[in-house]
């Protein structure tokens, strides 16, 4: 336990926040009070959507007013908008080097929701290896005309924006001549074609570019060095002071899956390997919430994350795997059914979970990334030989 900026502590993965006195909580009270259901565009423009970020937009927060923030929004029932790859990705990335028209324009409708984003990074042949994208972008007097194609595109088939990285200059090294984009997704010559996965739904998307004109004003930043941009962008998710579920954030945890074991009507784990896998999956998920909470303690002591985030999400995506397995196994037959889980829970959170998560440790960076980053930056070896 220590004490923390703002009179916030930590014990173990619990966090105590400043009480009722804090004047940060009591103008927040008042504002909740004025705003009993406050919609998208209230909440943005009173910088809670994102209050970390400056002011207008934000409220220039630091992470124990953002802890704040978020008990009193949840205390009121009040949900902010849902735009993930606006908010945690292009957002910052406008207001790190976007130009001031491009602020105005962008930056209050995404927070607000109404203008859903996806980013437009990934290729058929560029995934882990961004940097060898074949998109181009040829200037065309005022115009950029764009031809590729991406995949995996997230939100792609609701998405008003994307943040577009195409390659501009092929006479150069493979990181440079490359320019970042903010990309209208109704434009002539975009299609997007949903990526049905085994789960039954279809979240993302491959994009094909063909001879789509770009407004010269749609480029963020300089010409040429939109790759110093994409690592702006892959650095900026959105400061998350919770414990959520093993699904990337959502979804049930393994507290849950113990829970659900409790309650089955004998009380035990027959099987001996069921119950070693059910204590593996419990200390996995407390030593998360560890790791969690010394980040936490990192980020109010107004630390920036460093590769010790690529510990976290390799440790997590692979918890997320064995919850969500275990889970199925538990089912036994059932397992087998959309709607069924463990013990006659009708709960098809567990079945989609099973299904979805192979893709945690390849999206967002692949396992084998994360366990680069951490050999050569936490561990201090060689780097991997590299074609």
């Amino acid at each position: 336990m220590g004490l923390l900026p703002s009179g916030v502590r930590v014990r173990a993965v619990k966090v105590e926040l400043p009480g009722d006195d804090d004047p940060r909580r009591r103008a927040l009270r008042d504002w909740l009070a004025e705003h009993r259901s406050p919609s998208g565009r209230d909440l943005a423009e009173a910088g809670l959507v994102a209050p970390h970020w400056p002011k207008p937009w934000g409220l220039g927060a630091d992470a124990t007013h953002q802890l704040i923030v978020d008990d009193e929004l949840r205390r009121a029932g009040v949900s902010r908008p849902q735009n993930q790859i606006g908010i945690g990705w292009a957002g910052p990335t406008l207001i790190a080097a976007g130009s001031e028209e491009q602020k105005r324009r962008y930056l209050l409708p995404l927070l607000a929701g109404e203008e859903i984003w996806c980013q437009l990074f990934s290729e058929p042949d560029a995934g882990s290896d961004l940097a060898s994208l074949r998109t181009t972008a040829a200037r065309d007097g005022d115009e950029w005309v764009v031809n590729g194609s991406k995949v995996w595109t997230s939100m792609g088939h609701i998405a008003a924006f994307g943040i577009l990285l195409a390659r501009t200059n092929p006479e150069v090294s493979a990181q440079q001549g490359i320019t970042y984009f903010v990309c209208p997704m109704d434009l002539p010559g975009i299609t997007v074609r949903p990526i049905k996965e085994m789960t039954g739904a279809a979240l993302f998307n491959q994009v094909t570019f063909d001879d789509v004109r770009l407004p010269a004003s749609c480029v963020v930043g300089e010409v040429d060095q939109g790759w110093r941009l994409a690592k702006v962008t892959l650095a900026n998710e959105r400061v998350s002071l919770s414990s959520g579920g093993v699904l990337w954030g959502h979804g049930p945890k393994a507290t849950d899956l113990i829970e659900l074991v409790r309650r089955r009507p004998s009380g035990v784990v027959v099987d001996a390997l069921q119950r070693q896998r059910l204590v593996e999956v419990y200390i996995e998920g407390e030593l998360l919430a560890l790791l969690g909470a010394r980040l936490l303690g990192a980020a109010l002591a107004g630390k920036q994350p460093g590769p010790e985030v690529s510990v976290r999400k390799a440790l997590a995506d692979e918890h997320g795997q064995h919850v969500m397995g275990l889970a199925v196994d538990l089912a036994g037959a059932a397992g087998m059914l959309n709607a069924a889980g463990p013990y006659g829970s009708t709960d098809p959170t567990w079945s989609y979970g099973f299904l979805f998560s192979p893709a945690l440790t390849i999206g967002g960076g692949t396992s084998e990334v994360q366990r680069d980053i951490i050999g050569e930056r936490v561990l201090g070896l060689p780097g991997s030989a590299r074609a």
